[in-house]
């Protein structure tokens, strides 16, 4: 066996490449220790925190990262308890958010206090899907015309292509179908089961997609042709939906939102109007919302989902209503790519956090997206009434920077 040294070494000199270091170590440990002393040498620095950790790397490094060297930390807060009135999640709930963001979770967790006094948040799952979208290349525009019409009239052979490579994958439907001039863009949506998904209709579709190469002769340029739309923000998305398709409402009494919120029903209502909504129209925003990205990404931090979703999961619209009084306040979220089972999951910190709200493995998918809703909810809830109050710049001081 190379001793250590000699290996770093050849790191050092461009001899070896670090995706070569197994060949010559004796297990995953020492691969991983290799790789974090030669990055050390080169950056002239020490990585004594990467270093510690307690996940199984040799788990990880089977489907969950490439040339590791350790790990990183993000402190995990905990709000809650958080009331979700749900057709899977019912009662309350404690949730773990991962952020260095100061304030954040004590603003998510007087939104959970907010909604839990005042009975609870409902929560539905409007949709569910996962999507992959192809570009193909015909020889003009009227036979990507005639493409298109086969992929309407076989849709049950496609289906059965697409299906085979899975058992939990489902195609419900390929549609819309795009044409731009002799360019195809039909988008294959499914149902994933409690995976998010991706892998699995990535491969499915490419299954699909060799039946029709062998059908039509289509030529299939790429596997993806951004009309998924998979980790970008789009109108699209918006509008049909992707992952899960999420709605949260609550109805807070007068007196609740003066003792709690320390504001008034009729301020959070035209601050989230001129804000929520004029504002993010005045600069083309996509997403009409204060920060549902916060949430989404502490969330998917702390819970092994793919961070890059967050973008799809900032997208929604906030609404604010005086009912006689009363704050009707409801978020929509149209797109949340969301996983209890695989990618991330795995992983040893995830799982335990996701056992937290008792929604590890599978089955527990509608569940933590309901969840996901409500935690939503309260924190944008916070926000919005702690700009109504004009308390915003004055928890950012005293919890933001200590």
């Amino acid at each position: 066996m190379v001793e250590k040294e000699e290996i770093i070494s050849k790191l050092l000199k461009g001899e070896l490449k670090l995706y070569d270091i197994d060949k010559f170590t004796k297990n995953t440990s020492e691969a991983v220790e290799i790789r974090r002393l030669f990055i050390e040498k080169n950056s002239n620095t020490q990585l004594e925190n990467i270093a510690h950790y307690s996940l199984d790397m040799d788990e990880a490094l089977k489907k969950n990262i490439e040339n590791p060297i350790g790990t990183i930390q993000i402190p995990v807060g905990l709000a809650g308890p958080l009331k979700i009135n749900g057709e899977h999640a019912q009662g309350d709930f404690y949730v773990p958010l991962a952020t260095s963001e100061g304030a954040l979770v004590a603003s998510v967790n007087r939104g959970c206090s907010t909604i839990t006094e005042a009975g609870g948040a409902k929560v539905r799952i409007v949709d569910d899907k996962m999507t992959r979208a192809p570009v193909i290349k015909a020889k003009s525009a009227s036979d990507a015309l005639e493409i298109k019409n086969w992929i309407k009239d076989h849709f049950k052979e496609l289906k059965k292509a697409a299906e085979v490579t899975t058992r939990h994958g489902k195609l419900m439907k390929i549609d819309p179908v795009v044409v731009v001039g002799r360019y195809l863009y039909p988008r294959f949506v499914f149902k994933t089961g409690d995976s998010m998904g991706m892998n699995m209709v990535t491969i499915a579709t490419d299954n699909a997609l060799n039946l029709l190469n062998h059908k039509t002769g289509a030529h299939v340029l790429a596997l993806s042709g951004n009309f998924c739309v998979d980790k970008k923000p789009s109108n699209l998305n918006f509008i049909e939906g992707r992952g899960k398709s999420l709605v949260a409402e609550v109805t807070i009494p007068k007196a609740i939102v003066e003792k709690k919120l320390k504001t008034t029903t009729e301020a959070i209502v035209e601050v989230n109007t001129s804000k929520n909504l004029i504002g993010s129209a005045i600069a083309g925003s996509i997403g009409f919302n204060a920060q549902y990205a916060n949430m989404i990404g502490a969330l998917f931090l702390a819970t092994g989902q793919d961070e890059a979703h967050i973008v799809e999961g900032s997208l929604g619209i906030t609404t604010a209503e005086d009912v006689d009084g009363d704050l009707y306040f409801s978020v929509n979220l149209p797109d949340v790519p969301l996983a209890t089972i695989g990618g991330g999951t795995r992983l040893e910190t995830a799982r335990e956090c996701l056992e937290i709200m008792g929604v590890y493995g599978s089955g527990n998918v509608s569940k933590f997206a309901e969840i996901v809703g409500g935690t939503v909810l309260a924190g944008e809830l916070s926000l919005i009434g702690a700009l109504a109050a004009g308390h915003l710049a004055r928890a950012h001081k005293e919890l933001g920077r200590g």
